[in-house]
């Protein structure tokens, strides 16, 4: 008789792009949305009717707490280190000066979103690939090499920065990530994105600025991308990307480098231009895929303000539910810029953590007016 032959079984790895860990971080200074309004009030020296019409602005915006990386906000004229002390005073932080509070603060807040994401499941040792991502701030030698050093990352790892392209840039990192895990069979790629808006505080009382001032917010995250799932371990494959850019919307959403820090234009049109153009979008990402909408599971949205999740939501008729997400990030944190739409998806992931084979659409928006979508599966 011969004995039975025990073949080992081996998992099978899948190749492709994937997330295998997202994190986020945010400043220690946490601020609530009515005081915000205050101190925009004081400190632009605003009469009663005008007082009375920014706080409307800021209540409308669905947000309750926002983070910050000064603690200005929460002082009083006279004890500011960081915005100007004397009443009266034209006078603002130089774009020099607001540079330099960049790369004082940009960088811990960066670690910790990478210390977040890591915890004791990688070694810095394997990182082929470091991606980072800002709009708020830029010097050289830059963000990436601070965090190769700071990290003892291989000095030898391939680098790029995506510099002022908004709120959307995580998700071409993404798309780079994918680009970068599809051609090398054993890549993996650590992308960082650091925002600090609120250092670019504006003393024009423009509508774009009142309307910028009551949305952004500073934070970071981090992720890690590979060209392989390993068997038994929670992962996000990224499926397909889809973009447009629709120019009719250049001049409603841009960012300008200033005498005295960077300069925004938003206007109230972005929504409607968003709802204009989001179904286009979808069903370019959504026959890519050979998918159609009700094949999605759930929603990752950049909730650039509440008009844009609204319009969005009527367009594809989706539930307000659908998308608590969204909301929920923007309750508790405002706008970040690049950052924020990766708050949303490691929320979105976590419900869904332990279930595969989940299609996630994700949407993000920025200046151009570019719009991003990208499909992601939970595996």
């Amino acid at each position: 008789m011969f004995e039975s032959l025990k073949i080992p079984y081996f998992p099978v790895q899948k190749m492709g792009a994937f997330i295998t860990a997202i994190g986020t971080a945010n400043p220690a200074n946490q601020y609530q949305q009515k005081d915000l309004a205050q101190f925009m009030c004081d400190h632009l020296d605003l009469d009663d009717a005008e007082q009375k019409r920014l706080k409307v602005l800021y209540r409308a915006t669905g947000i309750t707490t926002r983070h910050s990386v000064l603690d200005d906000y929460k002082k009083k004229k006279g004890s500011f280190t960081f915005y100007p002390n004397q009443d009266g005073t034209t006078e603002f932080p130089s774009t020099h000066a607001r540079m330099q509070t960049y790369r004082d603060k940009a960088l811990p807040l960066a670690i910790s979103a990478v210390t977040e994401c890591l915890g004791d499941q990688h070694q810095l040792s394997e990182f082929t690939h470091l991606i980072t991502v800002s709009c708020t701030g830029m010097y050289a030698p830059g963000l990436d090499v601070d965090l190769v050093k700071a990290l003892n990352l291989s000095p030898t790892i391939r680098r790029n920065s995506l510099n002022f392209m908004g709120c959307y840039a995580a998700m071409n990192a993404i798309g780079i990530g994918k680009d970068i895990c599809d051609s090398h069979g054993h890549a993996k790629v650590l992308i960082v994105s650091v925002e600090l808006c609120s250092i670019h505080l504006q003393k024009m009382q423009t509508e774009d600025n009142l309307l910028a001032h009551s949305l952004f917010a500073d934070g970071a995250a981090a992720l890690v991308m590979s060209s392989i799932a390993r068997p038994n371990e929670s992962a996000l494959a990224i499926k397909q990307t889809a973009s447009q850019l629709f120019m009719q919307g250049k001049n409603d959403m841009a960012w300008q480098i200033g005498d005295s820090g960077f300069q925004m234009a938003l206007t109230a049109y972005v929504p409607d231009i968003i709802e204009g153009g989001i179904k286009k979008l979808t069903d370019q990402l959504l026959e890519q895929s050979n998918l159609d909408l009700s094949m999605i599971h759930a929603f990752a949205i950049h909730p650039g303000g509440k008009k844009i999740l609204e319009a969005i939501e009527k367009q594809l008729g989706i539930a307000k539910s659908q998308n608590e997400v969204a909301y929920d990030v923007l309750r508790n944190y405002g706008n970040m810029s690049s950052p924020t739409i990766l708050f949303v998806l490691k929320r979105v992931w976590s419900k869904l953590e332990d279930e595969p084979d989940k299609n996630i659409l994700s949407f993000a928006f920025g200046p151009g007016l570019t719009m991003e979508s990208i499909l992601f599966q939970t595996i």
